[in-house]
């Protein structure tokens, strides 16, 4: 199978990180788990893979290109998996090789030790990888990847530690930057986040005896486990015979969780810090509506992530709510090869405009976020062409000027439109006829932070937004990456 494509019109776009998914406790787990990496297929269409272990059979493993739905629902591999235990993993590559993706890239990876056995999938990602690499490779260790999450197998074969779960303990104190990790052994599913808890992990009841971790309670709502409570920063808990044990290997930290969680990379079907994220979207469009009021005829969202704050917004503006622009639900990311001539189609390949809508009206239109900016141009040339009197742009989040370095794939600095313009010049590269983005401080209000972000002591991480790292990108820092300077 060739590698797989990803969509050559999705580069104007944070890309999602992983998802991370385990059941344990219930016969054929791996179906479980198969389930709830298609629940979470919006965090890493890339790759995908499942590890399972049976008494009998071993530990067994299957990792493919593509998505969930065409490869973990056949069952000339899905009884390849067999057993009470499994974790399972999708992929969109942040660290590791880019492109042509190397199927050894693709997790869960699997270590074999002297205590048996062990499987590990990770989401986020580990800003001291490069130098720990080095360090490895220097004192013997051969890495069969190129992804940063290997650096946590190789780090639990040189422990000294005499099970499992102590030396994970021992290899993620040893990491730095942001981790949501599910493991298993012979016997156990294992769930660790980092003592920041940027990236999120829930754990999840099956009946009576059955447990579930996943990146998010959407993966639970599709198996019909009960949400029981997030993971909590810097928490590890262990799973075997129906039981939960909890664990505090790392020094308390105060939490600083993702906020662009909030306003892209979730499902808005699930829930964060025990908020809906739909309603946190549409809070969101409340806000930036009373913070960027505009004179106008019609709302509409730029599909489908802009849609919650669309409507938060025309309900706070009075303005009618209309669905200007219909996205083309059966463009796959694997569509067909993007020659020239259909490169230059651009967004009209994944977006439509209702011509009868918008004709004639002053438009505003809601997105979650401007990264290079490019597609925001090709939208607004659909939407004059069919005939619309204004254009303005509303963005859900604010301006995005730094990269991530915690598991999403963000362009280099250089390349973000926030880094190198102001919002007026966006407004003018862009061409349209007013262009405002949320506040940092509507932000946090509208994910429950009334007073907004208190700059001394923020709740979220919003690096992306502010320069403000939790944790210094080591790595990047090494390379030449330059630090936003104290103010």
């Amino acid at each position: 199978m060739r590698p797989f494509l990803a969509h050559p019109f999705d580069d104007d776009k944070l890309k999602e990180e992983c998802g991370v998914f385990g059941v344990i406790g219930v016969a054929d787990a791996a179906n479980f788990v198969a389930l709830g990496l298609h629940a979470l297929q919006h965090r890493g269409q890339e790759a995908g893979g499942i590890v399972a272990y049976h008494p009998e059979h071993g530990f067994n493993s299957a990792r493919r290109f593509g998505y969930v739905r065409d490869n973990f629902t056949k069952a000339e591999v899905m009884d390849t998996l067999p057993g009470e235990l499994s974790i399972g993993h999708v992929r969109y590559s942040t660290a590791g090789s880019k492109g042509a993706t190397a199927i050894r890239d693709v997790q869960p990876f699997f270590g074999e030790f002297s205590m048996g056995g062990a499987a590990i999938a990770h989401n986020g990602n580990l800003t001291n990888a490069a130098a720990l690499r080095r360090e490895l490779i220097e004192r013997g260790s051969i890495f069969q990847s190129s992804s940063d999450s290997e650096c946590i197998i190789h780090l639990m074969a040189r422990s000294i530690q005499k099970n499992i779960p102590e030396r994970i303990k021992d290899a993620l104190r040893r990491v730095e930057g942001a981790f949501s990790v599910v493991a298993m052994t012979r016997t156990k599913l294992i769930g660790v986040r980092d003592p920041l808890g940027v990236r999120p992990l829930v754990l999840g009841r099956i009946a009576d005896h059955g447990w579930a971790l996943s990146s998010e309670t959407c993966g639970l709502d599709i198996i019909g486990a009960d949400f029981v409570r997030e993971i909590e920063p810097g928490e590890m808990v262990v799973i075997e015979n129906g039981k939960v044990e909890t664990f505090r290997p790392f020094a308390p930290a105060k939490s600083r969780f993702c906020i662009f969680e909030h306003v892209y990379f979730s499902r808005p079907d699930s829930i964060l810090g025990g908020r809906s994220v739909y309603e946190t979207r549409r809070q969101i469009g409340v806000e930036l509506a009373r913070e960027a009021p505009v004179e106008a005829d019609l709302v509409c969202p730029v599909p489908d992530s802009g849609t919650p704050a669309a409507i938060g917004f025309a309900a706070e503006s009075g303005i009618p709510f209309g669905l200007g622009i219909t996205r083309n639900q059966y463009m796959g990311r694997t569509f067909i090869e993007p020659t020239e001539q259909i490169r230059n189609m651009g967004v009209r390949l994944k977006l439509n405009v209702n011509r009868a809508l918008i004709k004639g009206k002053r438009v505003i239109l809601v997105d979650d976020s401007v990264v290079r900016g490019t597609t925001s141009r090709k939208i607004k040339d659909m939407i004059l062409d069919a005939g619309a009197a204004e254009v303005h742009f509303r963005i859900a989040s604010p301006p995005t000027a730094w990269p991530c370095f915690y598991g999403v794939d963000t362009p280099e600095r250089s390349k973000l439109l926030a880094a190198t313009m102001s919002e007026d010049e966006m407004r003018d590269w862009i061409g349209v006829d007013s262009l405002k983005f949320i506040s940092l401080d509507g932000l946090y209000r509208a994910a429950g932070e009334a007073a907004g972000r208190d700059p001394a002591s923020p709740r979220y991480c919003d690096a992306c937004f502010s320069g403000d790292y939790p944790v210094a990108p080591s790595d990047k820092i090494e390379e030449g990456f330059q630090m936003k300077a104290a103010e």
